[in-house]
């Protein structure tokens, strides 16, 4: 799974693009290939070469997905009364006005430390990834098919709407029939990858379906264009700007390479604006390139696209810093508008590639800082070893000019205070409703939060970003530190000993919108599979995987009040409703 898209034959049209299958080229020479000359060509006047790199592959059919239609995010339905009404706490914008007290903290940890401790509560790990898993069945009972958003030897990309939820998502549609034994291999490998992946900049998997003839694969909608096409139009960006954009990229990078992730296939095609917000964020997409990679041992294989791929890559031995000078390439064209390594042919640039001599020409860079040009060269360093990681390219000071303004929100901290899910039901279902049921513009809003929290960068929270967060509204140490020792315990329901960027989300979010009366009903209709009005052990596991008796029992304890068995839809309202549970 990975490079190759169904493409509409006009590029103009192309709205946003998902990557199934591997595109997968030899490196000889092609007397087809596009030839750009040897001088320098804006990219908006190249023909973009999408061709992806193996050792001994032939030239796959490029059937690139082109995203067409320009998806809209529907409003949020108006919200109706709120199933936290009654007990949320009174004070739950105390913090945008003033600090949090000392009085306040003490009783709420007290409290809290009571309700735990009157309560020997079993704790089973509940990672957002627990809800993306392969399902059989008619994927036409969960999604009504839309428009025909690309097609191609493979099989089509659609827009859909998830039936219960009415939010918007794409699918990917392959035929068994189309794909051997390898590229379906690599399908599985890259949900594998992704579904582990929780990031702001991370296209976000939702599930995969197969039945006896297709693969679905089934992920958020992005409508705002591919990074390229942007390039094509702009020709070249002010410096703020490009630096914008290589941070987030650097982001998803570094999120990946600290869980041991390489995507070696980095390029503007493969970055997707989520709206076309001029001010929208951006998500790297199509990890079927991607693999784990292992410190101590160096990969091998030639994968990439030949202006954004590295030497070490062609030379057969290299590491996750192949990425980085994917970045700097990136980086360079969004500075100029060309790419630093130009050729007639496809084999001309990859020689170009190998040798690593780049210019800054003074026409295109006059204008252009000492500092940006500095960062580009390091980020393009021949010997890897000298080259910058993700995490010191985050630190350069050409980036740290342009990094937002660090200033905390004092009602995200608050909400993270107020938190409350005891049960191990009410995790799950508020952890579902964050990953599965939220919009695209409520996630985004916490983006900022969560990264101005997240001080190295690495996107989780650990403890003593925490500590550092809420220092700046509390000067208490020892409060403080005991503050976030709770929350990290009532927060952190994958016990990772952090929290990731879902489980923040799921914290930070205004309660009272997370759980409005419609999401509620919605989320019990999901869970609630066979719509007789209950929820089953068996249902539950449909969603959650295995639970075991242990846990069930525990969550019957927490939920069933009337010892039916079964969890039926006042009890669920209840479960949610009560802080205590």
């Amino acid at each position: 799974m990975g490079n190759v898209c169904c493409r509409d034959d006009s590029r103009q049209q192309r709205g946003y693009l998902l990557n199934i299958i591997v595109d997968e080229i030899d490196t000889s020479p092609n007397p087809e290939a596009s030839k750009p000359p040897e001088s320098k060509v804006l990219l908006s006047e190249q023909v973009s070469n999408k061709a992806g790199i193996e050792e001994n592959s032939a030239q796959i059919e490029n059937n690139k997905c082109a995203y067409s239609e320009v998806h809209q995010e529907p409003e949020q339905q108006q919200q109706q009364a709120v199933v936290l009404k009654e007990e949320q706490y009174k004070n739950s914008n105390i913090l945008q006005s003033q600090k949090i007290t000392t009085e306040k903290i003490k009783a709420e940890i007290m409290k809290s430390s009571q309700e735990v401790d009157s309560k020997s509560k079993k704790r089973i790990k509940l990672g957002f990834d627990i809800f993306v898993k392969q399902k059989e069945g008619s994927i036409g009972q969960h999604y009504n098919f839309g428009k025909v958003l690309g097609q191609g030897a493979f099989g089509k990309v659609w827009k859909v709407t998830h039936k219960t939820t009415g939010l918007i998502r794409a699918i990917k549609q392959i035929k068994k029939s189309s794909i051997i034994k390898e590229e379906e291999e690599r399908l599985f490998s890259e949900m594998n990858i992704l579904k582990n992946l929780d990031h702001p900049h991370i296209v976000k998997l939702f599930e995969l379906y197969q039945d006896e003839n297709n693969y679905y694969l089934v992920t958020e909608y992005l409508s705002g264009g591919e990074l390229f096409d942007r390039i094509k139009k702009m020709s070249s960006f002010s410096e703020s700007i490009a630096a914008d954009y290589i941070r987030q990229i650097l982001l998803a990078t570094l999120h990946c390479h600290e869980q041991n992730i390489v995507h070696r296939d980095l390029k503007p095609e493969n970055i997707i604006f989520i709206s076309e917000d001029p001010q929208s964020q951006l998500k790297v997409i199509d990890f079927g390139t991607s693999r784990k990679f292992d410190h101590q041992k160096a990969m091998s294989k030639r994968l990439g696209t030949p202006y954004y791929i590295a030497p070490e890559v062609l030379g057969h031995s290299y590491t996750e810093k192949c990425d980085i000078w994917s970045c700097g390439v990136i980086l360079y064209i969004l500075l100029c508008g060309y790419p630093p390594f130009v050729g007639k042919t496809e084999n001309q640039i990859l020689e170009k590639v190998k040798l690593g001599k780049f210019t800054f020409d003074p026409d295109d860079w006059d204008t252009v800082s000492k500092e940006a040009k500095d960062f580009i060269t390091k980020l393009l360093r021949m010997d890897a070893n000298q080259r910058l990681s993700a995490k010191q390219a985050l630190e350069d000071p050409w980036l740290v000019k342009y990094t937002p303004s660090t200033q905390i929100n004092k009602k995200v901290l608050n909400n993270l205070r107020q938190f409350q899910a005891e049960t191990i039901l009410k995790q799950a279902l508020m952890s579902y409703m964050v990953t599965q049921m939220s919009t695209q513009k409520e996630i985004q809003d916490l983006q900022k939060e969560f990264q101005r929290l997240d001080v190295n960068n690495d996107g989780f929270l650990s403890k003593d970003e925490l500590l550092k967060g809420y220092l700046q509204i509390q000067t208490d140490n020892k409060l403080v530190e005991d503050e976030v020792e709770r929350i990290l315990e009532m927060i952190d329901i994958n016990r990772s000993g952090q929290i990731d960027f879902s489980e923040f989300c799921m914290a930070a979010m205004n309660q009272e919108k997370l759980l409005s009366v419609q999401r509620v009903e919605q989320a019990f209709k999901i869970f609630d599979q066979n719509g007789d009005g209950f929820i089953s052990k068996k249902e539950l596991e449909a969603i959650m995987g295995d639970l075991g008796d242990d846990v069930w029992n525990q969550i019957l304890t927490d939920c069933d009040n009337n010892g039916d068995g079964q969890i039926s839809y006042e009890e669920f309202v209840k479960m949610l409703k009560n802080k205590k549970l």
